[in-house]
């Protein structure tokens, strides 16, 4: 009894610490922001801020050049307006803490003892970069507890709301498309026959046939179908500018200043080129073949292969900027024991 006196005592202590450094940083970040030239603040907060204002307005929050997320974002930062600008940084301490703890209870229903997945999850938790990345007012940190929030609820067999996380954090970015091949290759029936002398084309028909099972139907309706609604919703608010904003100009995307892309002086040296356009698109090829790859060979331990994917996704992305090694740091810290 003492003993688990003791490890309560000890999560406690590691949430609340973790919580009070980000909620220093984020006092700290309004003084710095004051007093200082270089400003602390991420300049994408003030963006979502000046996009929760159009939407207080009955605007549109695309009305704010470079406001390319979705609406949701920006109604759910309203509060900066009516209440305090803080109000959104502290949305994101929050979440970057509860990512801590989705780790922790994922790394405990895989078996891990309550002491150890402490001590990984306190990776996160005590790590300079989430702290300051979150404190500073980006938004991955939902991103980030949307996707752990999935993780776990995969891991747990609790489809339903596996689902209903998996496809809003589709709709808040759409870089979380990745996992939907080893999510669908984990929760496929696989069907073991005795046959040696079973030809290509029935080995062919039996491994299609183990994706049509009710769990990967339900988990594919629900998340495909809240999709599909906050995009209609929102598509018929703001019409084609959300489309774009939102989904498709990251696919067209090159940023060829803040950027630590491999592809980053290729992308500089074609800026004005006929050709610009279609090297970004090429791009995508590596990654592409590595992510389906990685899914087949990977995808029995869906949390490590989510883990390959990011790393994947980040090392070979076009755009690499900090929010990016944030995403790394998040899938790092949880798999720690995967790998």
């Amino acid at each position: 009894m003492e003993r688990l006196v003791s490890k309560l005592t000890e999560k406690h202590v590691l949430f609340t610490a973790s919580f009070a450094i980000r909620l220093a940083l984020v006092v700290y970040g309004e003084f710095h922001d004051k007093t200082m030239i270089v400003k602390y603040t991420d300049i994408d907060y003030h963006v979502f801020t000046d996009a929760a204002r159009f939407t207080t307005k009955g605007e549109s929050p695309y009305n704010r050049s470079t406001y390319r997320y979705t609406p949701l974002l920006a109604w759910l930062l309203t509060p900066n307006i009516y209440i305090h600008m803080v109000f959104g940084k502290l949305v994101f301490i929050l979440c970057d803490v509860l990512s801590g703890l989705l780790i922790y209870k994922i790394l405990y229903l895989r078996g891990l003892g309550s002491e150890t997945a402490l001590r990984v999850c306190s990776l996160w938790l005590l790590n300079p970069l989430p702290m300051g990345v979150s404190s500073r007012g980006n938004a991955e940190s939902i991103l980030a507890a949307l996707v752990l929030g999935t993780l776990l609820c995969i891991e747990g067999r609790r489809m339903t709301q596996a689902a209903l996380l998996y496809g809003l954090s589709v709709h808040m970015k759409i870089y979380p498309i990745t996992y939907a091949l080893p999510i669908v290759l984990s929760l496929r029936t696989t069907h073991i026959r005795r046959d040696e002398k079973q030809n290509m084309w029935r080995s062919a028909i039996d491994f299609l046939g183990s994706f049509f099972n009710r769990e990967l139907f339900h988990f594919a309706s629900v998340a495909g179908g809240l999709f599909l609604a906050l995009a209609s919703l929102f598509y018929y608010m703001y019409g084609w500018t959300f489309l774009h904003e939102t989904y498709l100009y990251h696919l067209t995307r090159r940023d060829i200043r803040h950027n630590f892309s491999p592809y980053f002086y290729m992308l500089y040296l074609t800026a004005d080129s006929r050709w610009s356009h279609w090297l970004g698109l090429a791009a995508f090829l590596p990654q592409l073949i590595l992510l389906l790859v990685t899914s087949w060979a990977f995808h029995h331990d869906l949390a490590f292969c989510c883990f390959l994917h990011t790393a994947i996704f980040v090392t070979f992305n076009k755009v690499c900027t900090s929010q990016s090694s944030f995403w790394r740091g998040c899938r790092d810290g949880k798999d720690k024991h995967s790998g």
